[in-house]
């Protein structure tokens, strides 16, 4: 029986089979999962898998089988910084949940996230939420970050889970779509999520007042299905998204802009920092290329160890 894996908890899994049933599933043994992911979990939310039903009716399930991915997305794990954790296999496109108050979303989280989502070709939609707590130096960098990430080809909107602003049309944007959900703890994803799908209730809390960090409330991934169609891959709020099997020659690629400019440059291996004859560092200079997104590139590009490749 062919089943998709709504919930992982490490150990157990919540699948749903392909007739609507719900099981609580666990592993056959040992699997190994596309040959060079060494990964800390084998079996991730969105994963189509085979599963056999156990005796007794109680709606557990052995999983036997774990069928190829179309996609995935990885971060280095949050407790073994060298291995990859995999955060969602099989989606459509990603929404990164952004604030520019209680919490803050550096521009620097923003671009790793993105950076990574280009490497595995995932569409990217950025959802600044809290705009009810906007005043009006926010309302001015959201209008700047507008302008950067649309023209750079990313979608962009603002939205309030509070008073609803904004959440009709995000409701659009995921009809009929696997869409990954990720942020900051504290963005409002919890919150969103209520607002899309008010029978859900997921638990939500305040934002910590003397750190201005966000609290955890989801523990693990879980997949929500929406009403209309779609489905929601609710994940874990992170502090930091930690950039994994990118090297350093190819990292340029996955920023948007700079692809144009890099077949220009006078050295093919140019990573756009001290050489001559550079397009990309001309194109900043010229003021094609975004310089805080020039500098999130250098930034990105010190943290890449080649040692891991």
């Amino acid at each position: 029986m062919q089943a998709t894996v709504y919930k992982s908890t490490g150990s157990w899994y919540v699948v749903k089979s392909t007739t609507g049933e719900f099981f609580k599933a666990r592993m056959k043994g040992i699997f190994k999962k596309d040959g060079d992911i060494t990964s800390t979990n084998p079996i991730a939310v969105g994963d189509t898998v085979a599963i056999v039903p156990e005796e007794g009716g109680d709606h557990t399930a052995m999983i036997t089988e774990i069928a190829d991915r179309h996609n995935y997305i990885v971060r280095s794990s949050p407790h073994r910084k060298h291995q990859k954790h995999i955060v969602a296999a099989n989606m459509d496109q990603a929404l990164l949940i952004c604030t520019l108050k209680e919490p803050r979303t550096s521009q620097g989280f923003i671009d790793r996230f993105l950076v990574t989502a280009a490497a595995y070709h995932i569409p990217v939609i950025l959802a600044f939420n809290k705009m009810d707590l906007y005043k009006e130096k926010q309302v001015e960098q959201f209008a700047e970050y507008e302008q950067l990430y649309t023209e750079i080809g990313y979608q962009v909107i603002l939205t309030s889970a509070t008073t609803g602003y904004g959440v009709p049309e995000l409701g659009t944007l995921l009809h009929n779509k696997t869409t990954l959900m990720s942020g900051h703890s504290g963005v409002g994803k919890s919150s969103l999520i209520n607002a899309l799908l008010p029978d859900q209730q997921l638990r939500t809390k305040a934002v910590s007042g003397w750190s201005g960090k966000g609290l955890h409330t989801t523990t693990f991934a879980e997949m929500f299905d929406l009403k209309e169609g779609g489905r929601i891959i609710d994940t874990p709020g992170l502090r930091e998204f930690g950039i994994v099997d990118i090297p350093k020659a190819e990292l340029s690629h996955y920023f948007l802009e700079m692809q144009p400019y890099i077949s220009e440059c006078q050295f093919n291996n140019c990573l756009h920092i001290n050489e001559p004859g550079c397009a990309v560092k001309e194109a900043v200079n010229e003021g094609k290329i975004n310089v805080e997104r020039y500098v999130s590139y250098a930034t990105i590009l010190e943290t890449i160890t080649e040692e891991e490749y």
